[in-house]
């Protein structure tokens, strides 16, 4: 049920999306622009107050726990955290890391006006409040250990679990469960075609600037059609094949590249920049992250990011507790609320930052295109004005399709999980799922890039349900923490010290409302 419902929601988007898509973009702006309006502060409130108790968990003594049954874990470090990093980054890993920053450094966003922050620092750390801490530690700190909290006893790997502090065992059975699943899946394949459709029209134009292929929609159906068997082959193959080999290549590609433009660009300025970024994001972190001033402003900027990456919690949770069971509390914790962040505001400001350095070099050489040609032009633009411009070029576009194939394969698991019952899905499942957001995507971009804009800014709907699906989690995983805890013997109870086991009355599963 939960798979044909999502599916069929998803086919029905589509069909209306080519059929009057004029109507459907502006239905869903709409939608959006409301949503960030009722409920914007709720999420800003909820993603800062999650980053707040992962952290505090993670220097807690209850953190030296082990997660999800098992004595070790399954993957070595270096996999797991590439996994983890590469599942989010996608598309937005190349494309907004070069061209956020300088939109924010062509218009000062309203928070820095009149502060005398440089314009770097403020359009770095401006970036950094979309994708550094709050969203990292959403998608996959507390929700990913009541996830695992609640697979040790018994419960499946499905965005109802998330709900298992308020109802316990019934959410296994209740059609409030079925409703969650399909809500978290359809939001989850929402944020993910639109990066695949992105991705066509992207890769497209980078090959018309670098080789002058025609930037049409054969030539978009193509590279979609690439992608998609890519993250086919790597879904089948399983977690322990396809999926962590394809991370594994991101992360080593991405730090070639990384190198590349620091030493062929302007390595002082990159890092100067980076440390005053994040030293301006972390000396008014809260002021930042809960800003209410520009309305206008903050929907389409902030309030944006931090609906669609709530989008994608439910699902990055299941899919970063599959990969991270034998792993410690702190591991988690510490790798998506610290290290993903901190290497994420890195990898921004040497895109970011180097397209910042040589437009005060070259007034226009990017904000020009950026202005003219949209997200693919910056990071083209920038491989343009730098040495080795061919291999640059070729090689963001590679390391593009490469992320988002990560993202495919990782999501389409994650989906597939979440519509069964069983510890691990069917191969089959996973890979229509790939198939299906394919083939979403192709649809889509037939119609030119509104359908599939339209289709990714509905994920900031559906976000309203998921943050209060996601809000039980900020209360119980200090409590489940603190049992596992107790029971592994890492940290007694301070009732009845020395003994080996607590009392009925603290098995118990609490009750969070």
């Amino acid at each position: 049920m939960v798979t044909g419902i999502s599916a069929g929601g998803l086919a029905l988007f589509v069909v209306a999306a080519i059929v009057m898509p004029s109507r459907v973009s502006e239905w869903v702006a709409q939608g959006s622009s409301a949503s960030g309006r009722w409920f914007g502060l709720f999420w800003q409130v909820l993603l800062l107050a999650t980053f707040v108790v992962a952290v505090l968990l993670a220097i807690s003594p209850w953190a030296k726990a082990r997660l999800g049954g098992i004595s070790a874990p399954e993957f070595g470090r270096f996999k797991w955290v590439a996994m983890i990093m590469c599942t989010l980054l996608a598309g937005g890993g190349v494309f907004w890391a070069a061209a956020e920053p300088m939109y924010h450094y062509m218009s000062t966003p309203p928070h820095f006006e009149g502060t005398g922050t440089g314009a770097a620092a403020a359009a770095l750390g401006q970036s950094f409040v979309h994708w550094g801490f709050l969203v990292w530690a959403i998608l996959g700190s507390l929700g990913a250990l009541v996830m695992l909290y609640g697979a040790e006893r018994g419960m499946p790997l499905r965005p109802r679990t998330l709900l298992y502090p308020v109802m316990g065992e019934r959410i296994r059975t209740s059609w409030v469960g079925s409703l969650v699943d399909i809500v978290a899946i359809i939001s989850v394949v929402a944020g993910t075609v639109g990066p695949i459709g992105f991705l066509g029209l992207q890769v497209s134009y980078g090959l018309d600037s670098l080789f002058g292929i025609p930037n049409v929609y054969g030539v978009q159906l193509a590279i979609i059609l690439v992608l998609s068997a890519i993250a086919l082959l790597s879904v089948l193959s399983g977690i322990d094949k396809g999926i962590q080999l394809l991370s594994r290549i991101n992360v080593w590609m991405a730090i070639a590249l990384m190198a590349v433009v620091l030493a062929v660009g302007s390595v002082g300025f990159v890092l100067k920049n980076w440390v005053a970024g994040l030293t301006t994001y972390a000396t008014d972190f809260v002021g930042m992250s809960l800003y209410q001033g520009d309305q206008e402003w903050l929907g389409s900027w902030t309030l944006f990011f931090f609906g669609w990456f709530l989008g994608y919690a439910p699902l990055m949770s299941i899919f970063i507790a599959r990969i991270s069971r034998g792993r410690t509390a702190r591991d988690l914790l510490v790798a998506t609320a610290v290290i993903a962040p901190i290497a994420s505001t890195l990898w921004f400001s040497v895109l970011g930052g180097t397209g910042i350095w040589i437009e005060q070099e070259n007034p226009g050489a990017i904000s020009g295109p950026l202005e003219s040609d949209g997200l693919p032009a910056a990071v083209m633009s920038i491989s343009q004005n730098l040495p080795l411009a061919m291999v640059l070029g070729v090689g963001f576009l590679l390391l593009t399709i490469t992320f988002v194939a990560t993202t495919t394969d990782s999501m389409s698991y994650a989906v597939a999980q979440a519509c069964t019952a069983h510890d691990s899905p069917s191969r089959w499942l996973r890979g229509l799922w790939t198939l299906i957001m394919g083939a979403a995507a192709a649809a889509l971009i037939s119609v030119g890039d509104g359908g599939i804009s339209a289709l990714q800014s509905f994920i900031v709907i559906t976000a309203v349900p998921v943050g209060f699906v996601m809000l039980p989690s900020v209360v119980a995983a200090p409590i489940y923490l603190r049992r596992l805890a107790i029971e592994q013997g890492v940290h007694r109870s301070s009732v009845g010290r020395g003994r080996a086991t607590h009392s009925q009355e603290e098995r118990e599963e609490v009750s969070v409302s």
